[in-house]
């Protein structure tokens, strides 16, 4: 074990040529990031998840109910021991053989089966207050974190934008090497177009369509400003080349730059899905009312819809099932109502 250790934390990967390990030790004229700080992560995540519940329940969820969003779920399936043990320990969704079978075992008809399978997956998924009060928890979070980084970090005059999700890898890269500036001022980054995003979707959860509209379009113009414009300009200039005349290449080095890189690529395909959303958007807007995110996807809150019971319901009817159980968990077409 020791040889294995002795190996990872070899100061030729991890440090320039002329840095040691105990160069980087705390004293009284400085402090250094140290490796064993990580260990503080699973306790502080712990915290943060006790806060997150206290705040959805005592918080976001009377504001919730405050704007009328409300707190039930889709339809749920009748019980059933046979279909919920298949649910459970088979598969959710049943091939065309399978239905067979349970339709003899259970002397009903395949499409009654379907529509079983079909609402008890919808069971699966969150209700929209739930969505909101998650949606509240993030804006708050990302309000938060991104005005401290720009209060600590803008007082050195860095003036850049970064990130707030990075992969644990990078994360743990930029403090163990002592590249933490670099980690955190990415976090802050991110954390600016982030703010946005999840203020859209409370708007869309509350009903208010032009808001919502209004704040996805600040989200894209700051996702494409900061990803594709701050981010490989200042960030990628400085951890690149400015690092690479500073302190030279060295093992951790290359492997931290490749996952900024990687990172770029990212924000690259991120952006083309936003315009390419936005123009979806608008081009089906100009027939009617705007809806930006229309046209995007939200696994988590599709409410999987039923072509029987479609063909029962009057048109009236149809369209507010569609309105209600449709919705793609970003955007709907209803307008806030003071709106009205």
């Amino acid at each position: 074990m020791a040889g294995i250790l002795a190996w990872f934390w070899n100061e030729r990967f991890w440090l320039p040529h002329n840095v040691t390990w105990a160069d980087l030790k705390n004293t009284d004229e400085a402090t250094f990031p140290q490796a064993e700080d990580l260990y503080l992560a699973c306790p502080l995540a712990c915290c943060m998840f006790m806060i997150r519940l206290v705040f959805e329940r005592f918080i976001a969820r009377p504001c919730a109910l405050g704007l009328k969003i409300q707190a039930s779920g889709p339809q749920k399936a009748q019980p059933n021991a046979i279909l919920e043990k298949v649910f459970t320990a088979i598969t959710k969704h049943p091939d065309e053989k399978r239905l067979e079978g349970l339709s003899k075992q259970l002397d009903w008809d395949v499409r009654t089966i379907q529509r079983w399978f079909r609402q008890r997956r919808n069971q699966e998924k969150p209700s929209t207050l739930a969505r909101f009060c998650e949606s509240m928890w993030r804006f708050t979070f990302y309000l938060y974190i991104f005005t401290y980084g720009v209060r600590f970090l803008k007082k050195d005059f860095l003036l850049m934008f970064l990130h707030h999700v990075v992969t644990i890898c990078l994360i743990s890269f930029s403090y163990v090497n002592n590249m933490a500036r670099v980690g955190t001022l990415v976090m802050c980054l991110h954390d600016a177009a982030d703010v946005l995003l999840e203020a859209a979707k409370m708007a869309n959860y509350g009903k208010c369509q032009r808001l919502c509209n209004v704040l996805f379009v600040m989200f894209a113009l700051v996702f494409i400003s900061s990803r594709l414009g701050v981010y490989p300009v200042w960030i990628l200039n400085s951890t690149v080349f400015e690092s690479w005349e500073i302190v030279g290449p060295y093992p951790s080095w290359w492997v931290f730059n490749v996952l900024l890189v990687l990172l770029q690529a990212l924000h690259t395909f991120w952006s083309y899905l936003i315009v390419r959303i936005a123009c979806r958007a608008i081009s089906r807007g100009k027939a009617g009312k705007w809806n930006p995110l229309h046209v995007s996807k939200d696994d988590r809150s599709d409410i999987e819809s039923s072509s029987d019971e479609d063909e029962v319901l009057p048109p009236s009817q149809k369209h507010q099932t569609n309105g209600t159980n449709g919705t793609n968990g970003y955007l709907s077409s209803s307008p806030c109502p003071d709106e009205h």
